[in-house]
C-alpha cells in the first residue's frame, strides 16, 4: 500500500478501492505461492494502458472549448477491457482509475470474458443543448476510436452518458472506420441495442438483494427500502422492487429527497422519475409537488427509517455518521449499487456491527453484464426478447451471489460479502494471468 500510495498520489478514491479489495485478498495472496511469485497484486493494481487526450469542441456561442478525455485500459487477462464512459466536471483520472479497478473484479464475477476499463471527460452534459452534445461526442470519440474495438476495448455508458450520447459517439465512430460493429454498449434497439439495458442495473440489484434475503431465511416482499438517485439505476430498481413486492419510499437529488409513505410504486410515479431526470434539472423536488409527498431539501435519505437501503446515486455516499443512523432506525441490509457509494468507515460499520452489506461490485454488476449479453447479440447479429435477457440477467446475479457466498462466509455464519466478492473476482483475473504469463 505504500508503494501504491507513493506512485498514486493525490488519488485517494483509488488508494480507497485498492485498500479495501487488498485487505479481503491478502490472505489468499500469501498463502498462494503462484500469485506471490507472479507479483499479482503489483501487476492488478498498475493499468496495462491510460490514454488521455484535449478534447476541443465548439459551442452554440461559436465559442472554442477545452476538456479533458481519458480512457482506462486497466486489465484484459480474462477479455476486452469494458467498463462505461462518464461525463462530469467531477471526473479526474484518479476517479477513473478507481472505476477501472473495480470493474476488473466486477467484470470477472458476472462470468464473461470482458476484462476491467473506464473513461470519460470532465465535460458536463447539464444545461448544453443537444447541438453542443453532439459537437463534443464528435471531437471526443475522434481521439477515442484508435484505442477502442469490439475485441480491444467496449465502451458503455456511465453518468452523464446516456442513450443520446451513446448514438452520438457511435455514429463517429461508424464515419470514421466504416464499421457498424459492436464497440459500444448501451445502444438504440434499432441500432445494436439489447433489450432491459437502462434498467439492468437496477433490476440486477434486486435479484442480489433477493438472494441475500433468502440467503438469510428472508424475503423482499413487503420490505420497505431507501434509495438514493433518481437516474436509470435507481428507476430500474424501483420498478423491479415493486415487480418483487417491496416497497420503495425515498428517492433523492442534489437538492434533497422525497419522503413517500405510500411508496413509489405506480407507473405514474416511476415513470415521472424518468421525465425529471430527461428534464436536465437534476432535482426532486417537483416530485413532492406532483404526489403529494414530503421533500426534505439538502439531506440524504438514510435518517428514513427501513428495511433496506440502496444507495444507487455515486461514489462515498453514505458515511459512518449515515451507517449508524441506518443502524440506530433498524436496517437490516445495505445494498451498495452505486460504485463505491459507502465511504471506508461506513463498510466496516457494517461489517463490525453484523450488519448484512453487499459491495457494489457485486451488486451493481447487472449493468454490465446485460452490457456482456448485448456484445454477444452483436457478434451473433441477433436479438433476444426481454423475458430472455431478463432471464439471463436473473441467472447471472443468483451465481454471482453463490460465489460471494462461497468465498465470504465466516466461522460464525456472517456472510462477508465484500471478502466474498473480492476473493471470487480476483481469483479468476489472476489465475488468467498466471496461465498466460501475462
Amino acid at each position: 500500500m505504500k508503494d501504491l500510495e507513493a506512485r498514486n498520489p493525490a488519488q485517494p478514491e483509488f488508494i480507497q478501492a485498492s485498500r479495501e479489495v487488498i485487505e479481503s485478498i491478502i490472505d489468499v495472496v500469501n498463502s498462494n505461492p503462484k500469485y506471490l511469485e507472479n507479483k499479482i497484486l503489483e501487476r492488478i493494481t498498475e493499468p496495462n494502458l491510460i490514454h488521455e487526450f484535449k478534447v476541443e469542441w465548439e459551442n452554440d456561442k461559436h465559442e472554442i472549448m477545452v476538456n479533458k478525455g481519458y480512457r482506462i485500459q486497466f486489465n484484459n487477462a480474462i477479455g476486452p477491457y469494458k467498463g462505461g464512459l462518464r461525463f462530469h466536471r467531477a471526473v479526474t483520472l484518479g476517479t477513473l482509475k478507481f472505476l477501472g479497478f473495480e470493474q476488473i473484479f466486477k467484470n470477472s464475477l458476472t462470468g464473461l470474458p470482458m476484462g476491467g476499463g473506464k473513461g470519460g471527460s470532465d465535460f458536463d452534459p447539464r444545461g448544453k443543448s443537444d447541438a453542443e452534445i453532439l459537437r463534443f461526442c464528435r471531437s471526443f470519440m475522434t481521439s477515442l476510436f484508435k484505442y477502442i474495438g469490439p475485441e480491444i476495448d467496449v465502451p458503455a455508458g456511465d453518468i452523464g452518458v446516456g442513450g443520446r450520447e451513446i448514438g452520438y459517439l457511435f455514429g463517429q465512430y461508424k464515419r470514421l472506420t466504416q464499421q457498424h460493429e459492436g464497440v459500444l454498449t448501451g445502444k438504440g434497439l434499432n441500432w445494436g441495442g439489447s433489450l432491459v439495458r437502462p434498467e439492468a442495473t437496477g433490476f440486477g440489484t434486486m435479484y442480489f438483494a433477493n438472494e441475500v434475503l433468502h440467503a438469510h431465511g428472508d424475503d423482499i416482499k413487503g420490505k420497505t427500502i431507501a434509495i438514493s438517485g433518481f437516474g436509470n439505476v435507481a428507476f430500474g430498481a424501483v420498478l423491479k422492487a415493486k415487480q418483487l413486492g417491496a416497497k420503495v419510499v425515498t428517492i433523492s437529488g442534489p437538492d434533497g429527497y422525497i419522503y413517500d409513505e405510500n411508496g413509489i410504486n405506480t407507473d405514474e410515479k416511476i415513470n415521472y422519475m424518468l421525465e425529471l431526470r430527461a428534464s436536465n434539472n437534476d432535482v426532486v423536488a417537483p416530485f413532492a409537488e406532483k404526489f403529494g409527498a414530503k421533500f426534505i431539501p439538502g439531506k440524504k435519505p438514510w435518517e428514513v427509517p427501513v428495511d433496506m437501503a440502496f444507495p444507487c446515486a455515486i461514489q462515498n455516499e453514505l458515511n459512518a455518521e449515515d451507517a449508524a443512523t441506518l443502524h440506530k432506525n433498524g436496517v437490516k441490509y445495505v445494498i451498495e449499487t452505486s460504485n463505491m457509494g459507502c465511504t471506508a468507515d461506513a463498510v466496516q460499520y457494517f461489517i463490525k456491527n453484523r450488519i448484512v452489506f453487499a459491495p457494489g461490485k457485486a451488486a451493481n454488476a447487472g449493468g454490465v453484464a446485460v452490457s456482456g449479453l448485448e456484445m454477444s447479440q452483436n457478434s451473433m447479429k441477433l436479438n433476444w426478447t426481454a423475458e430472455e435477457v431478463d432471464a439471463k440477467l436473473k441467472n447471472i446475479m443468483t451465481n454471482i451471489h453463490a460465489s460471494c457466498v462461497k468465498e465470504g462466509k465466516e466461522s460464525d455464519g456472517y456472510i462477508n460479502y465484500v471478502k466474498g466478492a473480492n476473493i471470487a473476482g480476483f481469483k479468476k483475473v489472476a489465475d488468467a494471468m498466471v496461465d498466460l504469463g501475462y
